[in-house]
């Protein structure tokens, strides 16, 4: 019988002052050929947040939260940003842990979402010796808690907005087509979309697009629907960021810093829903993750797509043709999103 000994906290990380502005964008294009010129062009959108983004800060809070929920020690890694993962996994090892379970904060299945994070964890595990085995716990976007946070977020914005019947709309990151066909994360968001809304009128936009023009992405852009609605007369709007688990710079400045501002200045009544972040059902959450691997609790799900698999199959989510990522299999257990 498998058992662990750890959870391991894992995110995307980001910079904590100007001068980390440059080497985390390097770190997240690392292999792309961008010029640091490029990515100063994008460390702008740090600048105007004192070269902070927030994610660390709500890991933070999310990490004692989960210190106190989890039976289990509790370590923090990110891919981009310190405490890196090879740094987490040393101080694991040198703790002694053997085997730990993994709780990835992306809710949703694709390339960039769920298999690069295990391809990074192998990455730290091939240079820490005799580093400790991680198993990442399954993707969460249809666990009641998870839809619970967003529908509670969805009315808090429309009593701000004081309209009855809002439209939604959802957003998430947008990625290529390429990767959006081979994985289930378009279909896992709609289902999410449609827990959310009940019955309300929605749609699914995307944002923070960050490829070359050449390279077809998920559209429509979330700007452009705005503009769209604005021009219908839309009594009220809200903005629902399904995509993200809490509210980091994509979301920060991708929505309240451009989208939103612009969309008020075309007339547009509309509201932001926040996303979870630390809300304590999330933490409970995580703990309910643990124990169905950990003690067989049961696995809910809501709609009709049922619990993410544990172990992803070998062509789960493959990589963009042009990524250079030859890992050893990542599982060879199957089974169904």
């Amino acid at each position: 019988m498998t058992t662990w000994d750890a959870l391991l906290l894992v995110s995307f990380g980001g910079p904590e002052g100007p001068d980390e502005v440059l080497p985390f964008l390097r770190r997240v294009t690392a292999g792309r050929g961008i010029s640091d010129e490029r990515l100063a062009e994008v460390g702008e959108h740090y600048a105007q947040f004192g070269g902070v983004s927030p994610i660390n800060g709500q890991n933070r809070a999310l990490l004692a939260a989960l210190r106190k929920a989890v039976d289990l020690p509790v370590y923090w890694g990110n891919r981009n940003a310190a405490p890196l993962l090879v740094d987490t996994l040393t101080e694991m090892r040198d703790d002694g842990i053997r085997r730990a379970l993994a709780y990835v904060t992306s809710a949703y299945s694709s390339y960039s979402g769920c298999r690069q994070y295990r391809e990074d964890i192998q990455r730290a595990q091939r240079d820490v010796a005799g580093a400790p085995a991680v198993d990442k716990l399954r993707v969460f976007y249809n666990h009641p808690a998870f839809v619970a946070c967003f529908v509670d977020a969805v009315e808090s914005a429309r009593r701000r907005l004081r309209v009855d019947r809002p439209y939604l709309v959802f957003t998430a990151h947008s990625v290529p087509l390429s990767m959006a066909r081979t994985s289930a994360y378009e279909m896992q968001l709609r289902q999410t979309a449609r827990l959310v809304a009940g019955p309300l009128d929605w749609e699914l936009a995307w944002q923070s697009r960050s490829g070359p023009p050449q390279v077809p992405w998920l559209e429509p852009d979330v700007g452009a629907v705005l503009v769209r609605l604005a021009a219908q007369g839309v009594p009220g709007v809200i903005v629902v960021p399904i995509g993200f688990v809490s509210d980091h710079l994509e979301v920060v400045y991708d929505l309240d810093t451009e989208a939103l501002p612009a969309a008020r200045a075309l007339g547009l009544n509309v509201e932001r829903a926040a996303t979870p972040g630390d809300d304590p059902r999330i933490v409970a959450m995580v703990a309910d993750l643990v124990a169905e691997r950990t003690s067989g609790k049961a696995r809910p799900a809501l709609g009709d797509l049922g619990p993410s698999h544990d172990g992803c199959p070998l062509d789960c989510c493959p990589a963009p043709l042009s990524r250079d990522v030859a890992l050893r299999p990542l599982s060879r257990r199957r089974g169904g999103h």
